[in-house]
């Protein structure tokens, strides 16, 4: 890509502006990451005022007036330049530049800044009140936070002409409906219920599969996920591994940092926790380099797809029959265990790593029942966004919805509303991308199987590169020069649907598997 100072008019002049954004992202990224995992806990009021001075300043200069007019006049210009292999990237970088500057003018600047500093502190009341089980003192900074983000909603549906809860979903998931949601979970909702029960009973007369003892040091453990990170693909000189109290993948541009959390007594939940954000740390690290450094084209498209991309890694690849006997002798001499072990067979890994279980928690969940967890929360973030769920209502309406849709019934509230980081960090409408992600990776899956006849063969050996040379060409390279639908389309001759998802859990969990 040329540098903007190569070009003259408004549109290189935007270039300019954008980079100067992007790099305050930067910033912000490394300094959230390290409020999750290194900052002491003192410095948690000083982080919030300079997070929230930053977001400040990146929004100012999205919504300054100059910006507004070089939009208008690169709008109006005919030609983004004298190369056509670039037009459809300028153009579509146009585009998502007009589209951040419509959501950052939405809001004043001053709301900005409150809900930065008032979702900073209630991430560190949320540690404090999952560790204690205590929902009421997470809930003075969880209302505040709520507020402000009706406030927003409010803002954004004046502006664009949305609900107000759309209004939030379109931040992340850009273009994506609550209606169009509901008709893709509905597919599910009426599919899995009956599925389960077939597939806990398909289970049951099977004898479970013995579990390998433990303890399992971190340091061992740390060592044989980043040794699993590079087999599949991560450039280790462009990321990093961490612990969290909640799993992520952040950082910046070829300082991609994940984070897990880990277990002494169960190596596979943090192992297998890693290998999902290696999926959306692919992704990053796959953008193309002409624009990722710098312009909104180059960045990742919205989060279902970004979703899809850590589910592809984790279920679609490293839950698979034929990566976990690649995996399994790994597993074995990392541990320093015998062979022979039936609990350390392939075999015995992967009827673990395809166990279904009604359970409590999201990030533990298989397959199977992780729509359920998902649809709960879309349909309480909407409730309460919309005014017809209280905060003080919260804990009672999630045990009443579990209870609903997978018949268990949380016994404290660090093991149901508390579980998660979402909400005090300000993410209403992410919640959906989850799912929708979930049955993109399937779809996507059933197209890189037909392009790759070998995978099964491939993954047993411990050969991830066709695979990722797949994500790079039809996902990765593509970063935001076309909206989801299109890049899925394009991949897979067909926008997104329910039915390779549901296809992909019959051949994994039905009868005939």
């Amino acid at each position: 890509m040329n540098e903007p100072a190569a070009r003259d008019g408004a549109y290189a002049a935007l270039e300019a502006l954008f980079a100067k954004r992007h790099h305050l992202g930067e910033a912000l990224g490394v300094l959230g990451w390290d409020r999750q995992v290194m900052m002491p806990d003192g410095a948690s009021s000083a982080r919030a005022e300079t997070m929230a001075a930053l977001t400040g300043f990146s929004h100012e200069l999205l919504t300054a007036p100059e910006t507004a007019d070089l939009l208008a006049a690169a709008e109006d210009d005919a030609s983004l330049g004298e190369d056509p292999a670039l037009e459809p990237w300028r153009r579509a970088n146009l585009r998502e530049m007009r589209r951040a500057h419509a959501h950052a003018s939405a809001v004043p600047r001053d709301l900005v800044t409150a809900l930065s500093i008032a979702e900073a502190e209630a991430e560190m009341a949320w540690r404090a009140a999952r560790a204690a089980d205590d929902f009421l003192a997470l809930l003075p900074s969880l209302t505040k936070v709520l507020e402000l983000t009706q406030e927003a909603a409010a803002a954004k549906s004046a502006a664009f002409g949305l609900a107000p809860y759309d209004a939030l979903l379109d931040q992340y998931e850009p273009g994506a409906r609550a209606e169009s949601i509901d008709a893709l979970f509905a597919a599910l909702s009426d599919f899995l219920p009956a599925f389960t029960e077939t597939a806990l009973a398909r289970q049951a007369a099977r004898p479970a599969p013995p579990a390998p003892a433990g303890p399992f040091p971190v340091a061992t453990q740390k060592a044989l996920a980043e040794t699993l990170m590079r087999a599949i693909g991560f450039d280790a000189k462009r990321g990093r591994l961490d612990v969290s109290l909640h799993p992520f993948c952040g950082g910046a541009d070829d300082d991609v940092r994940i984070t897990t959390r880990y277990d002494e007594d169960d190596f596979a939940s943090a192992l297998m926790g890693v290998l999902h954000e290696t999926g959306h740390a692919l992704y990053e690290q796959g953008l193309p380099d002409d624009w990722r450094r710098s312009q909104p084209v180059g960045s990742s498209r919205g989060m279902a797809l970004h979703e899809s991309q850590s589910l592809f890694i984790e279920m679609q690849v490293c839950r698979s029959a034929a990566f976990l006997s690649f995996a399994a002798p790994q597993f074995r001499d990392a541990f320093g265990a015998e062979a022979g072990d039936p609990a350390w067979s392939a075999e015995a890994f992967t009827a673990r790593a395809q166990r279904v279980e009604r359970g409590f928690i999201r990030v533990d969940a298989d397959e199977v029942t992780y729509p359920a967890h998902v649809i709960l929360r879309y349909r309480l973030e909407r409730a309460m966004i919309g005014g017809a769920l209280s905060l003080e209502d919260l804990p009672g309406a999630w045990s009443d919805g579990m209870r609903a849709a997978l018949g268990v019934t949380p016994p404290n509230d660090r093991l149901g509303c508390l579980q998660d980081i979402h909400w005090p960090s300000g993410a209403f409408g992410y919640f959906p991308t989850y799912t929708l992600g979930a049955m993109a990776a399937a779809q996507l899956a059933e197209a890189a199987r037909a392009a790759t006849p070998d995978w099964d063969e491939r993954l047993a050996a411990g050969d991830f590169s066709a695979l990722l040379s797949w994500l790079r060409t039809h996902v990765h390279s593509r970063a935001s020069l076309l909206d989801s639908e299109a890049i899925l389309t394009e991949a897979t001759g067909a926008p997104l649907q329910a039915a390779p998802f549901l296809r992909h859990l019959e051949a994994r969990y039905g009868e005939a598997a």
